[in-house]
């Protein structure tokens, strides 16, 4: 049986979503890789931005909370992105690969 990979997205409802296939190659497994590489490029551009309102002493508090939230926003992509490719690499280990 192959393993369901989680998808960098969610319902509209919040919930995971998953993808079954043997292909990493396929169109759905492809846009998701494409998704996650979007989603770490955005994180990268939102940890710079965080770290700059961080170092400006003059930033409000308006400032500081939309950089905290964005923060908190990528971070989730991140964290949902190292799962599910944690996931794929321990199946991996397992098939003796």
């Amino acid at each position: 049986m192959t393993p369901l990979r989680l998808l960098p997205w969610t319902t509209p409802e919040g919930k995971p979503c998953y993808l079954s296939t043997d292909n990493d190659e396929s169109m759905l497994s492809l846009l998701a890789d494409d998704v996650e590489e979007a989603q770490l490029h955005s994180g990268e551009q939102v940890l710079a931005g965080a770290r700059a309102v961080l170092a400006d002493t003059k930033s409000g508090e308006r400032a500081v909370r939309f950089a905290l939230t964005r923060a908190t926003e990528s971070l989730s992509d991140v964290l949902r992105i190292a799962a599910s490719r944690g996931a794929r690499i321990q199946t991996t280990d397992c098939r003796g690969e």
